[in-house]
């Protein structure tokens, strides 16, 4: 409602005198900035200093995309959408960088910018700073969610219990899982935990480059060093300089480029292509893949010094087919965040459709999931995420929605199925079923009863005692 009225009052403050519009502008607990044709920026308010960090007397003048650093400035501009369609933008959830290099959640709304005349001159701003938003949310998901990592799983609840430990110390940390697990979630997670928190994170793909590229692109390079090369150009390592830098995909390193890398590790020298001098570093490695290192050391293709330099600290992510349990809470978690960026108004699932995804192996892991959500919430006409808003691939046939599942299943339905799951997976041992659910034995019992699960005559751990 608060935006709205900030976007109904534009046209007010447009026909103001400057310095009235301006003394109203530097009021306002939100941020705001106006542009011009040019993208140029013509205001910007105390609020918007205060968020990113930037001064007024830096801000005017300079291209917006240069002050206000978002995740969505150079391919999904709003404002020029705004200024395109004249269709304003209301309550988008996006990320800055400040002038510190934090990354910040705000809250952006844009409106067009006219003067006295009606004639358009350009385009206002205004984002709202959602950091204590954030702060509360985790606050209230504690027990399930840390660094916006979200389980209630037992073996990621390991995990984030020695994250903090593995955090301020200085180790080299390799992170494994399969493709999609959120490894990188991981990482920002552990640097955010450091004593390096206020230097950078930088993140880079070392498959993501040709063989060519990506040396220059870690290291850097100085003006002249080959052919095109005019200016120099700061690596990876430089822009990471202080804080922590992510080798993503480690594995698809190149041989060649194994070796620098094992002299920057043992060394914490470096130097850029065409440099004559070794530059000192001071970064924190943590290394990713979702490859099996050890099997590329016995082929050959990984070097052995390398992998035991990486692989001080170990955590290797499950994937999400072995933590169905967390299935629900990620499915609550993107439902609310695709609602927010796509500004729809949807609240939650059908139970026939959580089902399904319960149902699901998901080899693209939560990044499957996530797709599948944000589909879901685009294609959704209502409050609710139906079976016919979920992409076809993934909705059963026809006959096996008949044979299967027939009408909409209940609430009761999902989680008896589930429970049953659970226990199967334990071989039916009720205490290991229990500790899975991170409920007590007794409240398992009750479920059990309540929802009419046939239990066999011996679990796990009764047969376990017979044969010994």
């Amino acid at each position: 409602m608060k935006n709205k009225k900030i976007i109904s009052a534009r046209s007010f403050l447009s026909e103001a005198s400057p310095e009235r519009f301006e003394a109203v502008i530097r009021s306002i607990s939100d941020g705001v900035f106006t542009v011009d044709k040019e993208w140029r920026i013509t205001c910007f308010n105390r609020a918007a200093e205060e968020i990113t960090g930037v001064p007024r007397s830096k801000a005017m003048g300079r291209k917006c995309y240069d002050v206000f650093r978002s995740n969505i400035c150079r391919d999904a501009c709003a404002m020029q959408y705004t200024i395109e369609t004249g269709n304003p933008i209301v309550n988008l959830a996006v990320s800055i960088t400040d002038s510190k290099g934090n990354q910040i959640p705000v809250s952006v709304a844009t409106a067009l910018f006219r003067d006295a005349r009606g004639e358009l001159i350009g385009g206002v701003e205004t984002f709202r700073d959602l950091r204590q938003v954030e702060e509360l949310r985790k606050k209230v998901k504690e027990n399930y969610s840390f660094e916006d990592i979200i389980s209630k799983n037992r073996k990621i609840r390991k995990i984030l219990d020695i994250l903090p430990t593995v955090a301020v110390s200085e180790s080299t940390v390799l992170i494994t899982g399969e493709t999609g697990t959120g490894k990188e979630l991981f990482a920002r997670a552990l640097h955010n935990l450091s004593g390096r928190a206020s230097r950078p994170f930088v993140a880079v793909n070392c498959g993501g480059f040709p063989e060519t590229l990506i040396e220059s692109e870690l290291f850097g390079y100085e003006a002249g060093a080959f052919t095109g090369a005019a200016k120099a150009k700061p690596g990876r390592f430089k822009l990471a300089e202080g804080g922590t830098l992510l080798l993503d995909e480690i594995g698809d390193l190149p041989l060649p480029l194994q070796v620098k890398l094992l002299r920057v590790l043992q060394e914490k020298a470096y130097e850029p292509l065409g440099a004559v001098e070794t530059v000192k570093t001071d970064v924190r490695i943590i290394a990713a893949t979702n490859r099996d290192l050890e099997t590329m050391v016995a082929d050959g293709t990984f070097r052995q010094d390398l992998y035991y330099r990486v692989n001080v600290i170990n955590i290797d992510i499950p994937p999400l087919r072995e933590r169905m349990e967390d299935v629900p809470l990620l499915v609550d978690h993107f439902i609310r965040h695709f609602s927010m960026v796509h500004d729809k108004d949807v609240s939650s699932i059908s139970p026939r459709a959580l089902d399904i995804l319960m149902g699901h192996d998901y080899p693209g892991n939560i990044r499957e999931l996530d797709n599948i959500i944000e589909h879901g919430c685009v294609l959704c006409q209502g409050g609710i995420i139906r079976v016919e808003n979920l992409p076809r691939w993934i909705r059963p046939s026809e006959e096996d929605s008949h044979v299967h599942l027939g009408t909409d299943l209940s609430l009761e339905e999902v989680e008896r199925r589930f429970i049953v799951s659970v226990l199967e997976k334990n071989g039916w041992n009720r205490q290991a079923a229990a500790n899975e659910l991170k409920i007590h034995k007794t409240t398992l019992f009750r479920k059990i009863k309540k929802l009419g699960i046939q239990l066999p005559d011996h679990d796990g751990r009764s047969a376990k005692r017979q044969t010994e």
